[in-house]
């Protein structure tokens, strides 16, 4: 008498059985993830391929997968003035400013190169109301109210300096989205004709110390002139010219580019008297063809395209704040 054969659907490819008939790959995971009649397997059975999830070791137990371990909570520093019991840890703030990742952060923190309203923390679990301290990381402010505003205009010629004109003359309003709920100022102003960077922004203590005299921000413009250029006038620039509201001068004076009949110079002045550059190029026997603000403390104009607004970076904004004290 012959043995019978066994039925194809009580052994699968690899010879394992399955007591309900279901045909597994490779492995012990049924096809398409489902087994049980068509039901997806919860999360936390015990299968081998499932990464992460709960699999039982011959040597322990209680293996949970290649999960990183939790970090443990640090305690409540609260024996700072500044400490806020409902507050944000002064990582996450830091984080959310930009500055770098939350752990790298804490890294920060604990190597002794963050200040909180000039105190040092070295601690984790301090807690701060981002509106009312300053940060501060290797002495560079980060901003961290959300309710400050900076940006930087590419102005065109042809723009008045202010946000409304009665005359109905192109202003900065007209480059502003029309959705801003903040009202900005600008920081300083460009005469009509000269193009170029200029600062927005509500931060009013920012604009007060920008536009102070002692503050002596520094602004760099080129400046197109008829050519040549006869040698000395940078020199005499340098050394001062005397004005009708008495001696200007440059900090830097240096020649960029020639064409016939026109030459491009670029200069670095830190006063702010009312069309400064242009009467120092007036009185040196050389009137300005055309201007354009390139520069301002830290934030350069860069490739921006011209009639165009964008926010300040979070780099940019620190180190605008730290020019000015802040």
């Amino acid at each position: 008498m012959s043995a019978q054969k066994p039925s194809g659907r009580s052994q699968n490819r690899t010879g394992a059985k399955n007591n309900r008939g279901t045909t597994h790959r490779k492995g012990g995971i049924p096809k398409g993830g489902k087994g049980n009649g068509g039901k997806r397997f919860r999360s936390g059975k015990p299968f081998a391929q499932e990464r992460g999830e709960y699999r039982p070791q011959r040597n322990n137990s209680n293996y949970a997968g290649p999960h990183r371990p939790r970090r443990p909570r640090a305690e409540p520093v609260d024996h700072y003035d500044f400490y806020e019991q409902d507050g944000v840890r002064l990582q996450k703030v830091m984080a959310q400013a930009g500055v770098a990742s939350r752990r790298v952060c804490e890294q920060m923190i604990t190597e002794g190169r963050v200040t909180v309203n000039d105190e040092l923390v070295t601690e984790l679990g301090v807690r701060v109301n981002p509106e009312e301290v300053n940060i501060r990381v290797d002495g560079i402010t980060i901003q961290t109210d959300e309710r400050k505003i900076y940006m930087a205009l590419n102005k065109p010629a042809g723009v008045v300096s202010t946000m409304e004109d009665p005359d109905g003359r192109p202003c900065i309003n007209d480059f502003l989205r029309s959705s801003m709920s903040q009202r900005v100022f600008h920081v300083g102003r460009l005469d009509v004709e000269t193009e170029g960077l200029l600062l927005l922004t509500n931060d009013g203590e920012l604009t007060n110390r920008l536009t102070h005299p002692s503050y002596e921000i520094p602004k760099t413009y080129l400046v197109q002139v008829h050519g040549p250029v006869e040698a000395g006038v940078g020199a005499q620039m340098k050394k001062g010219i005397r004005l009708e509201d008495g001696v200007s001068r440059v900090d830097s004076f240096k020649l960029v580019d020639s064409t016939p009949g026109h030459v491009l110079i670029e200069v670095t002045i830190h006063s702010g008297k009312n069309r400064i550059v242009r009467r120092l190029f007036d009185a040196a026997g050389y009137p300005v063809e055309k201007l354009v603000r390139v520069q301002m403390g830290p934030v350069r104009i860069g490739s921006q395209k011209q009639g165009t607004i964008r926010n300040l970076s979070k780099v940019e904004i620190g180190q605008l704040l730290a020019s000015v004290g802040l």
